[in-house]
């Protein structure tokens, strides 16, 4: 499981780890967030827990095999949530049951996020525009088709238009002659 790899290399690490969600942190990403020190959630950010799933294919004793997996991959998944949240884990277990969806406060009220993420108040904005900024689809596509034909360094050939009389009866010659050769 790459999330108990990654989890454990980010507990191993001797200083301090911030891990900041500022998008959805669902399934093993979310296992993987709580090796934060402190874990720090955009205000419009989602952290989603559910139980392991697998796929199993073989008779009753293979299905036995699939399901004692699941449990025990479930119950190193509540280790982790355990140590950051404090929660006890049959509460725990049962929000996994429950595939249990939280937006930026109750992670932090639960205790799977430490912080919300919010913009000092003490940094003014600054506006570095001469008069109100306008989203204009056409000027964005426009610079970005400039910024890709600069990188690319696209260069126009010319197109050659003219042709002489003589290299136009050669290929005509040509034509005939294949398709007098694809009668036979």
């Amino acid at each position: 499981m790459a999330a108990a790899q990654i989890y454990n290399m980010l507990m191993d690490y001797k200083g301090n780890v911030t891990v900041k969600i500022d998008g959805i942190a669902a399934s093993a990403a979310s296992v993987i967030a709580m090796a934060g020190t402190k874990v720090l959630v955009s205000p419009v950010s989602m952290l989603m827990i559910h139980n392991p799933a697998t796929v199993a294919f073989g008779d009753s004793a293979e299905m036995q095999k699939a399901i004692a997996m699941l449990d025990e991959v479930k119950e190193s998944i509540i280790n982790a949530y355990e140590i950051k949240t404090g929660m006890s884990r049959a509460k725990l277990s049962h929000l996994m049951d429950a595939e249990t969806w939280m937006d930026a406060h109750t992670a932090v009220d639960m205790g799977f996020a430490d912080e919300i993420l919010m913009r000092p108040s003490d940094t003014p904005v600054e506006n570095k525009a001469d008069g109100p900024m306008l989203f204009s689809r056409a000027a964005v596509t426009n610079s970005l088709l400039d910024k890709l034909a600069a990188k690319c360094r696209i260069l126009s050939k010319p197109v050659e238009t003219e042709r002489s009389v003589h290299s136009l009866m050669e290929r005509l010659d040509l034509i005939k002659q294949y398709n007098d050769l694809s009668e036979f």
